[in-house]
């Protein structure tokens, strides 16, 4: 729980289990980082063998200690691990740090002393980080049981599940400047507390603002969802799930012994819940910088200012990539900019001051402030040279570039209106920029970083309002024929829907299926002109046996008339018979040849990490080939299922490319509402596949349906 958390961050008294006189220890290590910053709270060196560590009385257990324990730091082996927790809770301690490594990743041995642990930290109510952690800090404590240096305070958190993660943004940050830290966790193997529980309290703490997590894979995925959608209402949460690749997903998992995920799906997941997801790991902490120190916008139109046209350019084209408006300046604004610089100055976003800045940084403050209260002005962004005036031209420059930043600043104090800075001086730390970024404006050397945080802040922006005002639609319950077909399903010893049968339950809760008409019998065929009309059929084997319907010779389409059907008949049970001899056969199916249009698919899977999950995409063939798909957690919102249909790569197609007629994305987006209103009412059926899903301007036809049952574990 968070008040458990809280109270180990902000421990006010430490007892270090293991200390040592031996500098090379972690239990020498941590009581001298703690003293050499200043730590106020009190120290307790546990050693049985020694009187003093480091000029502090040592005590030789946890229970020698007359004083109340905030929290315990144990350095010693994996096996000592039951009985000092044991001591923990006879002593009332609330938090233990757990640095050993030695549990279930190395096999049984490891793992029987996790259950030992486990069941001692249970027994005794003492919550466990770690073990195999490299400890935590919290830098507004002064409190750092890690031992890394020079590490500033700040307002950005992490929760790592690699140290060495941590130790890339530290030594980033030191070398960027103007970015610090709250807390830190590395959770190690998340015996006791777990990833949702560390967001929770990076959530309520105040000295956080943007919380930062390294993931290489999720024990309680969908937990950790709904906490990301709550904390998101409040603060952006940065993430990077690494193990994209086949390959990195086996690394991950052989490192932490999680179950490591397809990317796309967890991508997917978490941003409907509202994370910033970064992609490149040498973004993770630019992306952090901007959203912790920019202000919401109320939209997405951007302008930039630019002191030269290179820089310009290539700003305009990222915004553009990122899907980002740039700004129409108005009228007005136009006519301060045209009193402010000089005739050769472009006038229209992106604005080039065309060297009004070179002798006159004020120039710079001057046109921010007339772009900044245009009304069609969401984001600034400040790009090329700015604070190296005085350094490239003249030295004397220096003092009114520093005046300059200090009106920026004061600017981004006054309005709601995001400001982020590039420059290619950035990186000389010169004075203008130092203030700049002392006063919490994010600087960056590289146009396509500041880019993408302005892209990122925007997404959030969108992606908290969504979450705010499109709620998760659940199910009432199941709708009694649903259930009584599932019954029937079951007590037949079956694990999968026969295809008519999946399409009666689509039917049954609400969506629009063709008819269609199950021949069991060649004479049955006789009655198909009166139940679907005389118009060209489409002919399927129905068997639980056959997957792959074209592969085994099970579908014949464009077939007219009785004596067509019967030939048809005969010849796909023939086929399938030499397909597959011992395939059962449940007869035929027979339905009106669909209307042409676009193929797609819907599926929802149960996913062993977040529960159940919507898929959709281009349908067919394409699904394997292309595999352009997204994903959604159930229960999902509206707003969520129009986002899966834009989010995929050719959405154009759907919109209608080459002078094609757009699809009805109304009926496409409550079709999908209703599988996943069905697939939450029946949660014993594990996987449900509609490929493909035939869309028209006027609607849509589900032309295949498979859906199975968890009784097999298939």
């Amino acid at each position: 729980m968070t008040h458990e958390l809280r109270g180990i961050f902000g421990a006010r008294s430490i007892a270090i289990v293991g200390a040592s006189a031996d500098p090379a220890k972690r239990g020498n290590q941590a009581i001298r980082k703690l003293i050499a910053d200043g730590y106020d709270g009190d120290i307790y060196p546990i050693n049985p063998k020694a009187t003093e560590v480091l000029g502090i009385t040592a005590h030789a257990s946890i229970l020698d200690v007359d004083a109340n324990i905030d929290v315990v730091l144990v350095c010693t082996p994996a096996s000592s691990l039951p009985g000092v927790l044991e001591q923990c809770g006879e002593k009332g301690v609330p938090g233990a740090v757990v640095l050993a490594a030695g549990f279930s990743e190395i096999g049984s041995e490891g793992a029987a002393i996790s259950k030992l642990t486990l069941e001692a930290a249970v027994k005794h109510n003492v919550r466990v980080i770690g073990p195999n952690t490299n400890g935590i800090f919290n830098l507004h404590n002064k409190m750092n049981l890690v031992g890394v240096q020079d590490v500033e305070p700040g307002n950005i958190g992490i929760c790592s599940q690699s140290g060495n993660m941590m130790l890339s943004f530290v030594t980033e940050a030191r070398r960027r400047g103007g970015l610090g830290f709250s807390s830190y966790v590395g959770v190690g193997n998340q015996l006791d507390v777990h990833l949702a529980e560390y967001l929770a309290y990076f959530g309520e703490d105040e000295d956080t603002h943007v919380p930062v997590f390294y993931v290489e894979g999720f024990e309680k995925g969908r937990e950790f969802l709904d906490t990301c959608r709550q904390v998101t209402q409040k603060k952006p949460v940065v993430i990077y799930k690494s193990g994209r690749t086949e390959a990195g997903q086996v690394a991950a998992s052989s490192h932490t012994g999680s179950l490591a995920s397809s990317f796309a799906l967890t991508s997917g997941l978490l941003r409907q819940a509202g994370a910033t997801v970064v992609s490149q790991s040498d973004k993770i902490l630019s992306v952090a910088e901007g959203l912790s120190k920019l202000s919401i916008p109320n939209g997405g139109r951007v302008a930039v200012l630019a002191d030269g046209g290179g820089h310009a350019t290539v700003t305009v084209d990222a915004l553009i990539d990122a899907g980002l408006e740039l700004a129409k300046l108005s009228d007005d604004t136009v006519a301060k900019l045209l009193g402010l610089l000089p005739p050769a100055a472009s006038l229209q976003n992106p604005v080039d001051v065309a060297g009004g800045t070179d002798d006159n940084p004020g120039c710079a403050a001057d046109c921010a402030e007339a772009i900044m209260a245009d009304e069609g002005v969401d984001i600034l962004m400040i790009i090329g040279m700015y604070g190296g005036f005085a350094t490239r031209f003249n030295p004397d420059l220096l003092d009114a570039e520093i005046e300059t930043s200090q009106r920026l600043a004061d600017l981004v104090a006054t309005s709601p209106k995001p400001l982020i800075v590039q420059t290619v001086y950035n990186a000389l730390r010169t004075k203008p920029i130092e203030v700049l970024k002392s006063s919490g404006v994010p600087v960056f050397v590289w146009c396509e970083p500041a880019v993408q945080c302005v892209a990122e802040l925007v997404n959030y922006a969108k992606a908290r309002s969504r979450n705010a005002e499109s709620p998760l639609v659940r199910p009432d319950g199941p709708i009694s024929g649903g259930t009584a077909l599932l019954t029937t399903i079951s007590e037949e010893g079956r694990d999968a829907f026969y295809e008519n049968e999946a399409k009666d339950l689509l039917g049954t809760y609400g969506v629009t299926v063709p008819k269609h008409f199950l021949a069991k019998t060649e004479d049955d065929l006789a009655q198909v002109s009166g139940e679907l009309g005389n118009g060209p059929m489409a002919m399927k084997i129905v068997s639980q046996a056959i997957l792959h319907k074209s592969d085994a010779g099970g579908v014949k389409l464009k077939v007219s008339g009785e004596a067509e059907l019967r030939e048809n008949f005969q010849a796909i049970l023939s086929d399938v018979h030499d397909y597959n001899p011992a395939a059962d056969i449940h007869g035929v199916l027979v339905a009106p040849m669909a209307q042409s249009g676009i193929e797609i698919i819907i599926g929802v899977i149960h996913d062993p990490m977040f529960g159940p999950v919507m898929m959709f995409g281009l349908g067919g063939i394409f699904v394997e080939v292309l595999k352009d798909v997204s994903f959604r957690a159930l229960p999902m919102s509206e707003a969520d299922a129009y986002e899966m249909v834009d989010e995929i790569k050719s959405r154009k197609i759907l919109e209608g490319a080459r002078g094609a007629l757009p699809v009805d994305k109304t009926a496409l987006v409550d079709l999908m509402m209703k599988v996943s209103q069905l697939a939450l009412a029946h949660p014993e059926i594990k996987e449900i596949d509609l490929n493909p899903v035939i869309l028209r301007q006027d609607g849509y036809d589900v032309v295949d349906a498979r859906m199975i049952l968890n009784s097999k574990g298939h």
